[in-house]
């Protein structure tokens, strides 16, 4: 009686003699891929790491979540349905239209303020942050460890305690309830400026700016098309940071606008917010959510648009050459 022979039995009974290899021998298994060291570039996995990561992102996911299911809810439908779950019936175009026709359209007025305050004031904080942060990097003139004293005193100083004296002297030029106090206090970004100061020395060798002075560039001809191409990146995260804090900004308007017709998108719902609780006022909070909705779409559109200028300036100055 025979036995069958197994794998590696069959495997040296086919291999002729002499040890030559066979070209018919039987198929062997897949070795299995080695596992390749845990170092500082391929680090061991971190549970806890993980369980944090994923927390962080429920607790910054779920407002947002919460925001665009409940946008498709009527009044009812809200106060009646699970607040993580979708309603009955699905409101999301009726409440559209509503809110932006709601009182004469005055949602979309409210959203021209918003864009002209994140144009004029965001957009003039760039620019000044950009030409200053280049000035104090590059150029060297009295008084220039001074200004850094000022800028790095600023940014320590909240803009809430300046909020007061600022109204106060508004108040005596005549501008409150104008556009231009929030513009104004709004191009002023200590932090914008401390942050393309650092940049701008990283980003941009001396040497280069050195070697188009001898070449005959003028100073505004070597920044436009030597230094400002440089500090794109950091620009561009300025920009980020100026944009989201006036399309944000809410107590400067509080204290400085009382016309409805001037008011930003966040004193605006606000003022809807409050509506329910007068007497007589109606409860609009279906339009409150849908306009929260399509407050937050221009910034998220405007972070997805510019974060590959965004992320390439990330490293810079990290490694030294």
């Amino acid at each position: 009686m025979t036995t069958p022979l197994t794998t590696e039995a069959a495997a040296e009974a086919a291999e002729p003699a002499g040890g030559a290899p066979s070209t018919t021998s039987a198929p062997t298994t897949p070795r299995r891929r080695k596992r390749l060291p845990h170092t500082p570039l391929n680090p061991r996995p971190s549970l806890p790491l993980t369980l944090v990561t994923g927390l962080a992102l429920v607790y910054t996911l779920l407002p947002l979540a919460w925001l665009v299911i409940n946008s498709t809810k009527n009044q009812k439908g809200l106060l009646d349905s699970f607040g993580l779950w979708f309603a009955d019936d699905f409101n999301l175009w009726d409440n559209l239209t509503r809110t932006l026709t709601y009182d004469d359209g005055v949602f979309v007025r409210w959203l021209l303020n918003t864009l002209l305050y994140v144009a004029a004031g965001a957009g003039g904080a760039t620019v000044l942050a950009v030409l200053g942060g280049y000035a104090l990097a590059k150029f060297n003139f009295p008084g220039r460890k001074a200004v850094f004293a000022v800028v790095l005193g600023a940014v320590a100083v909240p803009g809430t305690a300046l909020a007061v004296p600022t109204f106060l002297m508004f108040s005596k030029m005549g501008l409150t309830n104008t556009p231009w106090a929030v513009i104004i206090p709004s191009l002023i970004s200590p932090f914008g400026l401390y942050l393309m100061w650092v940049f701008a020395a990283e980003a941009i060798p001396t040497e280069l700016l050195e070697a188009a002075r001898v070449d005959g560039s003028g100073e505004l001809r070597t920044f436009f098309t030597i230094a400002l191409p440089l500090l794109m990146p950091g620009t561009v995260t300025v920009l980020l940071f100026s944009m989201v804090a006036t399309w944000n900004n809410y107590f400067l308007p509080l204290i400085m606008i009382k016309d409805p017709d001037w008011y930003p998108l966040t004193l605006g719902l606000s003022a809807w917010n409050a509506q329910a609780q007068t007497a007589g006022g109606e409860a609009v909070f279906d339009l409150i959510i849908t306009g929260s909705l399509l407050t937050i779409v221009p910034i998220v559109v405007i972070f997805l648009l510019l974060q590959r200028f965004w992320q390439s300036g990330l490293a810079a100055g990290s490694v030294k050459e």
